[in-house]
């Protein structure tokens, strides 16, 4: 026991040097061992890894790479980006830390807080420094009172704009638009449809 809290603080003592923020890491039980750029830590059992801009919840986090790097965490993974204000949960987690890019796979679930977003997907890649997420494979995403679907779907958080694909989908109340693209802009509401262009909207005016 005493061994893993040594190699728990030794790891916290490389990554806040090299990446110049406090880690923290909590865990059951860690195992790991240092050799060159051959680093490597298994967090297993309620681990957790927070950081000043991810916290991190999985059954499993494996830390590797040099300086530790790249975090793979897998089993009910759930977390918080903290800086974006983004909660989610997944099968599987992967994390670069100096890229700051993260994907997430396996029935992801991810809510944005700051912009009342709810998305859901089977694969998720999200760039924290440009502020967009990928998602691929049964997207489904709820902004006000509008339902988007599609199989592939490009998402800025700090634009507020969606871009959908394949065969996508919005449908708002009783309005459906339909197209090969469509661009949703979540400030102004407006909606862009370009290629096989076709829907339904329901007239409000004659309505009793």
């Amino acid at each position: 026991m005493k061994k893993n809290f040594l190699t728990l603080i030794v790891i916290q003592a490389i990554t806040s040097l090299c990446f110049a923020e406090n880690i923290i890491f909590k865990a059951d039980l860690m195992s790991g061992k240092s050799s060159g750029t051959k680093e490597y830590a298994k967090l297993t059992g309620n681990a957790s890894i927070i950081t000043s801009s991810m916290e991190i919840y999985a059954d499993v986090i494996e830390l590797s790479g040099e300086n530790y790097r790249f975090i793979e965490a897998t089993g009910n993974v759930s977390g918080t980006n903290v800086k974006n204000k983004i909660d989610f949960t997944c099968g599987q987690l992967l994390y670069d830390r100096e890229t700051e890019i993260a994907t997430l796979q396996n029935a992801v679930h991810l809510i944005d807080r700051e912009n009342e977003t709810i998305a859901n997907a089977e694969i998720m890649d999200y760039n924290q420094n440009r502020s967009t997420i990928v998602m691929q494979i049964s997207v489904a995403m709820q902004q006000k009172d509008n339902i988007c679907t599609g199989s592939h779907a490009i998402y800025k958080t700090k634009d507020r704009t969606l871009f959908l694909s394949g065969n996508p989908q919005i449908t708002k109340g009783k309005d459906v638009f339909r197209a090969q693209e469509i661009e949703l802009n979540l400030d102004t509401q407006d909606i862009v449809l370009d290629g096989r262009v076709r829907g339904s909207v329901e007239d409000t005016k004659n309505k009793q």
